[in-house]
């Protein structure tokens, strides 16, 4: 009974320490592994830089593996210290937190694989939570359903842009020919895009009147189109402006779960307890 009770504390500690920011040692735990973060994001950028003298890129080697190293002891605390390890390692974050570590292992066994350190900075993420800054969250909550909910009218409007690129691109194809540079109706649909999103890369013009004209007015359309989409999402979130929106952040210990109403005690997932981490 002792040993499942130390048993039972020291995870409960633990859990608390790398999950919950509410305490002096878990803010602290998430102050250093933000900074981590972007001290590994830096040397992976600085890596890249020619020219540096040699002792510098040995040093970024090493500072990578000691990040390596601590990244990889909290992977596996976080895998341990919850009783339903399974919804920590396929998670969003858990997910990202075990790509986030395999990279310079895997240099060992594939050459430049490392460069792939870059996806840390997606664990940056975690800064709304760590903060625990409610306004924060509460904004990025609503911004969040916003989108959720613009997401079907987005899908169909996306849908319409396609189906005018496919058109417009076939006609300038008819229009302009191999001559301009429209070789095929998939190039000329390429061109389409790339004018309607006002990007304009330059590779491909059209030389007729008739097509000057035609990419004239796919210009001007592109820019009311760019504002659909954000006022589509803009509406939404103003309908949720007024909303009450749940801050709550805290993780239960039994599931992971951590989207819980304001005031809640107990999982809404499993029912466990949120604040004591039974075994």
């Amino acid at each position: 009974m002792s040993n499942n009770s130390s048993q039972k504390n020291w995870k409960t500690k633990l859990h608390s320490i790398i999950y919950e920011a509410d305490t002096p040692t878990g803010k602290l735990f998430d102050v250093v592994l933000l900074i981590l973060i972007l001290l590994s994001i830096f040397f992976v950028m600085l890596e890249s830089v020619k020219g540096l003298p040699a002792y510098t890129y040995n040093l970024l080697y090493y500072s990578e593996w000691v990040v390596t190293i601590f990244f990889t002891l909290e992977y596996i605390a976080r895998v341990i210290s919850i009783k339903k390890t399974s919804s920590y390692i396929f998670s969003f974050y858990g997910i990202i937190d075990l790509l986030s570590t395999l990279p310079l292992y895997l240099s060992f066994f594939i050459t430049g694989s490392s460069a792939l350190l870059a996806v840390r900075a997606l664990r940056l993420l975690r800064v709304f939570r760590i903060l625990k800054i409610s306004r924060y969250i509460g904004e990025s909550n609503k911004l969040v359903k916003a989108i959720k909910d613009s997401r079907a009218k987005i899908l169909v409007f996306l849908f319409a842009v396609i189906v005018l690129c496919i058109i417009l691109g076939t006609l300038m194809y008819l229009v302009e020919g191999e001559e301009s540079g429209f070789k095929s109706i998939p190039i000329s649909v390429y061109w389409c895009i790339v004018t309607l999103t006002t990007v304009g890369y330059g590779d491909i013009a059209p030389a007729t009147p008739l097509g000057q004209f035609i990419a004239a007015i796919i210009m001007i359309m592109g820019y009311g189109i760019i504002a659909v989409p954000t006022g589509i999402v803009s509406a939404e979130y103003t309908q949720h402006q007024n909303k009450n929106v749940d801050l709550n952040t805290q993780s239960c210990g039994h599931c992971n779960e951590s989207k819980h109403f304001d005031n809640s005690k107990f999982c809404h997932k499993c029912g466990q307890d949120l604040y004591i981490n039974n075994e």
